[in-house]
């Protein structure tokens, strides 16, 4: 993994009305690492890819790109998102890919004509290219045979796949995961696991992935960040998550019943409002 700083999540905060759904969150990516934002639901990781991806600005703080470098070259100046015009932003959406929960296709077009729509949409590139192109997206993703089938006739793990495939359309320096074995069975959802790996190494692109299952993430983690009601908690490789002493990091890196987390939950008042007894 380098030390090089790819994303610099700088003190950030944000706000759905009253609700404070990040508080001053730091954080760093470092360029070709897989860090996986580990969290319950409602902890704000979904809220933070967003800002990371540049789809939400925050109300506080900012979030810093750093263009890649070459060995010896001083670091780069940082990009701030916030700073961005709409011009600059739709450049900087361009140079990453995103894969969704539910893997977004557009079920009227077939699946090569999903993968092909960014490239359409982006480039000036012939026909015949971007069908070269497609083909290629498609068989880093195992679909090469399946492009002319509509998303209706996949799975769900073809679904994911699918998406992955135009995620990568544009060639993206940054690939950002929202969920990737949500709904998947185990052995699909490993599926998956071994070629978000297994492209980290072929491209060497940086990767952020949100989820809440364990086993994908200790499978597919360089490091790991941990959220809980908005807060950055700890950061770690996956052995330092696995030993860490705190209570609540290992109630729910290790799973377990007991701990901060479920007695925050019983003492949520339910008594109280169900009988009115203090």
């Amino acid at each position: 993994m380098s030390s090089e700083v790819a994303i610099h999540v700088a003190g950030v905060t944000k706000r759905f009305g009253d609700r404070t759904i990040l508080d001053r969150v730091d954080l760093k990516v470092y360029k070709g690492e897989t860090l996986v934002i580990l969290g319950g639901s409602g902890s704000g990781k979904s809220t933070l890819l967003r800002l990371m991806i540049g789809n939400l600005r925050p109300d506080e703080g900012d979030v810093r790109l750093y263009h890649p470098t070459k060995p010896g070259d001083p670091p780069a100046e940082p990009q701030c998102l916030c700073a961005m015009s709409d011009a600059e932003l739709d450049e900087y959406h361009k140079a990453v890919g995103v894969l969704f929960q539910s893997g977004a296709l557009f079920n009227s077009m077939t699946v090569a004509d999903n993968v092909a729509l960014p490239l359409r949409e982006h480039t000036d590139l012939p026909d015949e290219t971007i069908a070269i192109m497609v083909k290629i997206k498609l068989e880093l993703v195992g679909l090469r045979e399946h492009a002319d089938k509509m998303p209706a006739e996949l799975s769900g793990g073809m679904k994911k796949r699918a998406g992955l495939a135009r995620a990568l359309a544009l060639d993206p320096r940054g690939l950002f995961y929202d969920e990737p074995s949500a709904g998947l069975d185990p052995v699909t959802s490993a599926e998956i696991d071994q070629l978000i790996i297994d492209l980290n190494k072929q491209l060497g692109v940086t990767s952020v992935v949100v989820t809440h299952e364990m086993d994908s993430a200790f499978r597919i983690a360089d490091r790991m960040v941990l959220l809980d009601r908005g807060k950055f908690v700890v950061s770690g490789t996956p052995d330092e998550m696995r030993d860490n002493p705190d209570p609540l990091v290992r109630q729910f890196v290790h799973g377990l019943t007991e701990g901060p987390l479920t007695d925050r939950r019983r003492g949520g008042g339910y008594e109280v409002d169900l009988l009115g007894i203090e």
